[in-house]
């Protein structure tokens, strides 16, 4: 009887609950019209204009939006916005894409931070958000998902992003934020639970109405998730010996380094060929998971009279944590600075910055293991103690696999073992050698120097343009990266005394045009951009916005845009293994194109000779002559600048009785001149008769790993779709589909960058704002299927996952403090968001954010 009084009661209280929703469900619909017809955006077209009228594809996110969110940051809300995918190399260092080809080191997608590049200058791409605005200080992000080069001009033919921080003038007062979690729960890996802490805060003062100033600081520390793939790089390499698995002696895990093709020998035991690796070191043993992260900004803005104002600010980080490119990389106390100053009117603006790096301690983990073999016991001197003990162990007896495990025991005898005094030692020494065939140390300074300007004729000579009903934009921009030779990672083959130079520059002019009384929006610009060691070239934009009405909106789009190379693919000249990676320009790889093979062939070439002497029984200069043709020479040849053409079509409105929001895309992608890396070798022969057995061993060659273009002709094409329901002033649902295809046609040669990306993503959040009294929550579900992988550290296929977060906000009005309890992966089911980094567990926090003024 007790339960059916329960019941009633329930039941009662939920209709009275729902009339009251629906009673305010009229002034819901017309927030939801009001908030996407007056929202303004600038980074589409780098004037002021209506979210809804927007004439390319861009997605936004406002810091109150992050409050309703699973996400424990700003950064990370990303993940839930449509169009974008974030892969993690670590915790405190995740990488943002659009529309594919997706990796470690996104040059594609530029990051902005009120308009300013925060790249680090050698890798030309941002370290995650290590040198952007923390949580407190952003007040809006907007991404564009697609080519941005026409108007940017940084080489943003994926996407771009651009983080708008609040103005001092606008927003004042003391903001504090802790925030408290926990990883590494459920014994999923190596450690016990693990303490991961954030803390924020902001001050901002206007002193009168011409002058302000704002002080912000972050400090963020943590144990990363950890890379333990033991998955066989080489399973089929000993095939012809018929080992495979934990027999196979070239065993290569996907995180143990120091094991990979340049630590191999082709060694002849008892009349068979087997491929041996060095043992090498799992990541595991020989990382440092810590992660202690700051970073700070300080800003003054002087407003000398009304509609103008002049920004000067200073950012700074300090960085610890885990980074990956072609390796792992330990990055200890990599630092970057940059000083910026920004004069802004109604009729121009003006931007000048300057961004210093400086690598700091950091450190190779791949040469680290390999270069702690080799201070242990020379490549030479082991492989000779490797094959000693084989046959001893052979003729003691044993079988073919015990053989090989017993040489390798041997062999190791003596090794720096992780966690002993000696291996540390060691360790300390080698990664402060500046060089990889002997240390392991990652030592580059850098700069970047930046300058900028934007013009608006119509506000110039507004009476004219009013009358034409018309908007003219014309920007320059110029670029320089100065990078010092350190002998290792760059040097100057001109002058080694001299700093490397590598500038860009460019300007554009954009006009749009209303006709139609305002219902159809034409515009159209031109940029022009001229790099050193390349010739001028052109980059239009065409688009069109049709709206019938102010709350329905279709658009399409044509735009082309240019990547010029990067320092480090234009410019690096690394030892690395036995390999040496070469940038693609002429002045730093002349000769090498042409007069190289290609890894793959040789590698073909390598196995098949193999194979044809231990299950045919021919000599080995038998089967190098027999298998000669396999050999093909380096077809590619020195660096151009990769460049994409464009086509998108959208619909962007509101409808059910203005309470949905529909914003849906469709793009279609070619690419030209794709830049991508080819492995090819040297013989160290000029004898053409000799040329095949100089390549059967590694020890006659000359290795490189070359930047260069494919030859194919690249297509991709996707969409997506985005919703946004408001139910009632208290429920709301957003939900998005990303779809992404690749398609190769033409010369199909291989080359091509790896794409990297799902080809379905899918997300939908439900929201509870003022549940009851202050309280809200939410919940993300979030899935991608299964794709394709590639890399120089490792290629496969990433499983597919979903994962759920989950929090449930209170805000204590009278204090000014809001509570945040909640998770990421809340379930706990790892998953990999690529291959060769780390499998990524649950989060669970919570987070106190106090805010004293107008925040």
């Amino acid at each position: 009887m007790k339960s059916k009084s329960y019941l009633i009661l329930v039941l009662l209280s939920l209709k009275s609950f729902a009339q009251s929703q629906k009673e305010n469900s009229k002034t819901s619909q017309d927030s939801i019209k009001k908030e996407m017809l007056k929202e303004v955006v600038i980074t589409a077209s780098r004037i002021s204009e209506t979210f809804l009228r927007s004439p390319i594809s861009i997605e936004q996110l406002k810091s109150a939006d992050v409050k309703n969110m699973g996400s424990p940051s700003c950064f990370d809300a990303f993940e839930n916005l449509k169009g974008v995918q974030i892969i993690t190399p670590s915790l405190g260092f995740k990488v943002i894409n659009t529309r594919g080809f997706a990796n470690t080191t996104n040059v594609r997608f530029a990051q902005l931070v009120d308009g300013i590049d925060n790249q680090a200058p050698h890798l030309g791409t941002p370290i995650a958000n290590a040198l952007g605005a923390n949580d407190l200080d952003i007040d809006k992000i907007e991404i564009i998902p697609g080519a941005a080069s026409a108007l940017y001009g940084m080489n943003a033919i994926n996407g771009l992003a651009n983080i708008q921080t609040k103005n001092p003038f606008e927003y004042q007062g003391l903001s504090i934020q802790q925030l408290t979690g926990v990883n590494h729960v459920g014994n999923i890996d190596r450690f016990s639970p693990q303490l991961y802490t954030q803390a924020n805060f902001r001050y901002a003062k206007a002193l009168n109405s011409k002058i302000a100033f704002k002080i912000n600081g972050s400090t963020t520390g943590g144990t990363d998730w950890v890379a333990d793939n033991r998955t066989d790089l080489a399973p089929t390499i000993n095939s012809s010996t018929n080992l495979y698995g934990a027999d196979n002696p070239a065993f290569d895990e996907v995180n143990s380094y120091g094991n990979e093709s340049a630590n191999r020998k082709t060694l002849t035991l008892n009349g068979k060929k087997y491929v041996v690796s060095r043992t090498g070191y799992r990541e595991t043993d020989i990382a440092d998971y810590n992660i202690q992260n700051y970073k700070g900004d300080v800003g003054l803005y002087f407003r000398p009279k009304k509609g103008h104002q002049l920004a000067v600010t200073y950012k700074g980080a300090l960085i610890n944590t885990v980074y990956q490119r072609s390796n792992r990389f330990r990055l200890e106390d990599y630092t970057l600075n940059q000083y910026a100053i920004d004069y802004q009117s109604d009729i121009f603006q003006i931007r000048t910055y300057l961004t210093q790096e400086n690598t700091g301690k950091s450190y190779n983990m791949r040469s680290l293991a390999e270069n702690m073999d080799r201070a242990f016991k020379s490549d030479d001197q082991w492989f000779s103690d490797y094959t000693t003990a084989y046959k001893n162990a052979i003729n003691g007896g044993s079988n073919v696999a015990n053989a090989h495990k017993t040489a390798r025991e041997l062999s190791d005898l003596g090794r720096f073992q992780p966690g002993t005094d000696a291996y540390n030692q060691k360790k300390d020494e080698l990664v402060n050698i500046n060089n990889w065939d002997y240390g392991a140390a990652l030592r580059v300074k850098s700069s970047l120097f930046h300058s900028e300007g934007v013009l608006n004729w119509d506000k110039l000579f507004s009476s004219f343009f009013k009358k034409i009903d018309a908007q003219l934009l014309s920007g320059f921009d110029y670029r320089t990266y100065i990078i010092v030779p350190d002998g290792n990672y760059f040097i100057n083959p001109v002058n080694s005394s001299k700093n490397l130079t590598y500038g860009k520059t460019g300007g554009f002019t954009q006009l749009s045009k209303d006709l139609f009384d305002k219902k159809l929006r034409l515009s159209a610009t031109m940029r022009l951009d001229k790099a050193d060691y390349f010739d001028l070239k052109f980059t239009p934009r065409i688009t069109a916005v049709y709206s019938p009405k102010e709350e329905i909106n279709f658009r399409a789009s044509y735009q082309s845009g240019y990547r010029f190379p990067s320092i480090f693919e234009g410019f690096s000249n690394v030892n690395s293994g036995g390999v040496k990676r070469v940038g693609g320009l002429r002045i730093m790889s002349d000769g090498i194109f042409e007069n190289s093979y290609t890894k793959a062939s040789i590698d073909k070439f390598q196995a098949q000779v193999n194979s044809d002497i231990n299950t045919l029984g021919l000599t080995q200069a038998q089967a190098i002559d027999k298998n000669k043709a396999i050999i093909q020479k380096n077809p590619y040849t020195y660096l151009q600048p990769e460049f994409v053409r464009s086509f998108e079509f959208g619909f962007r409105g509101v409808v059910l009785k203005k309470s949905l929001f529909i914003d849906a895309d469709f793009y279609y992608n070619s690419y030209e001149n794709f830049i991508a890396q080819v492995e090819a070798s040297i013989p160290n022969t000029k004898d053409a008769a000799l040329i095949p057995t100089s390549l059967y061993s590694k020890a006659s060659q000359s290795r490189y790993r070359l930047w260069t273009n494919s030859k194919s002709k690249i297509y991709n094409y996707g969409g997506s779709l985005g919703l946004k329901y408001k139910y009632n002033n208290v429920f709301s649902f957003l939900g998005n589909l990303t779809y992404t295809k690749l398609d190769r046609t033409d010369d199909k040669d291989g080359l091509e960058d790896g794409f990297n990306t799902p080809k379905f993503i899918v997300n939908g959040t439900v929201i509870t704002e003022n549940l009851w009294r202050n309280l809200g929550a939410s919940v993300t579900y979030r899935y991608q299927n299964k794709y394709d992988y590639v890399s120089f550290l490792v290629s496969g296929e990433v499983p597919a996952y979903w994962s759920m977060d989950a929090q449930v906000n209170y805000n204590f009005k009278k204090p000014g403090v809001t509570a945040k309890l909640g998770g990421t992966n809340f379930l706990n089911k790892t998953y990999y968001s690529m291959l060769g980094g780390p499998s990524i567990g649950g989060l669970y926090y919570l987070s106190l954010t106090w805010n004293v003024g107008k925040i």
